[in-house]
Formats: C-alpha cells, structure tokens, sequence
C-alpha cells in the first residue's frame, strides 16, 4: 500500500464510526449534517460506538470530514483487530485473524470491487493478496514488515 497524497486521513475510529453509520442507511448528505443532528443513533452493537465523537470531528474539521464523506479517505494507522472490524463495519464480513507472532494477518473474501476499496483506505504498511492461489477471491492482509 502506498501513500496517497491530498486524501483525508482518519482514525480508524473515526473511520468505524463513519461506516456504522452507512451501515445503518445514511446518505452522504445525512452524513454532512451530523453536526447539527439532535438525534445520534445509539449503538447497541459490540462496539459501543458513541457517534457524538464523529459530529465533534465533524464539528471540528468541517472541510476534511466533507472530503472523507463524499471523496473517501485512507486511514492514519491500522490495527490487525481495526482492519479485521472495518471489514465487518463497512462490508458486512466477517474476515479471519491470524494472530500467531511472526505471521499475523487478516483473511476475507472479498469481491473485486471490496479488494480496491479495503486497498484505498489502508494505512501505509500494509499489503493485500491472493491468500491461496487456487482459491479466487480470498485475501490476505498483512503488514509488510514484521
């Protein structure tokens, strides 16, 4: 993966947040106005998520949050576990780790157009590929170091 240059970088939580959101049916124009939503969702889900946290940084950087919203954006710094739940969040998959030390990774089968979306909001660092040649659409996702 490498760095893109002019997009917006989010938090991974911030990124989660946004995505939940969109999992819950929201337009891009709702989206834009969630600092002036009086009613946040509250979230039932393991994630706990606390959305007033989105409209504070929508609040706050009103241009970069317009920009992730309707342009996309890639996320600062991933985790194998936030990677794991932005698949979840945002596809609706339920990827699986590998967590053995020295070989941890994130494996899911995603469409094509799932592949270059998970690609784009990446953090620098990280690699996607084929997990098994003989199974298409399955991918690993690693760092590239370890």
């Amino acid at each position: 993966m490498t760095e893109s240059v002019g997009i917006v970088k989010l938090s991974q939580w911030d990124a989660l947040l946004l995505e939940s959101l969109r999992g819950q049916g929201w337009s891009d124009e709702q989206l834009l106005g969630i600092t002036s939503a009086a009613e946040l969702p509250e979230d039932n889900s393991p994630f706990e998520f606390d959305y007033k946290q989105l409209a504070a940084f929508a609040a706050e950087k009103p241009a970069e949050y317009r920009q992730a919203v309707t342009e996309g954006y890639q996320i600062k710094y991933n985790t194998i576990r936030g990677i794991r739940s932005w698949i979840l969040v945002a596809l609706g998959k339920e990827p699986k780790l590998e967590l053995e030390e020295g070989k941890e990774a994130v494996e899911a089968e995603l469409t094509a157009d799932e592949r270059t979306r998970v690609e784009q909001v990446l953090s620098f660092g990280w690699t996607i590929s084929h997990a098994d040649r003989q199974t298409d659409g399955v991918y690993r996702i690693e760092p590239v170091q370890r």
